[in-house]
């Protein structure tokens, strides 16, 4: 397995991971007060998704498409 495969799969489980982490804050009293009075999540619910999102799709793309030997 090539090295830009094994980064592929480590990119893709830390974006698993930011995204359970932005779900389970987005499920938080404070997040959703936030959403019910001003109609979003908190700042750092959204970078956590915005992160883990990236980082499944980036993840997934190395993994499939990373240089073989």
């Amino acid at each position: 397995m090539s090295m830009a495969r094994i980064l592929g799969v480590v990119i893709l489980v830390v974006g698993v991971a930011l995204l359970v982490t932005g779900y389970n804050a987005s499920e938080s009293a404070v997040d959703q007060i936030s959403e019910t009075l001003v109609g979003r999540y908190t700042d750092e619910t959204i970078w956590y998704l915005i992160a883990g999102v990236a980082g499944v799709v980036g993840g997934a793309l190395l993994m499939l498409f990373g240089r073989k030997r």
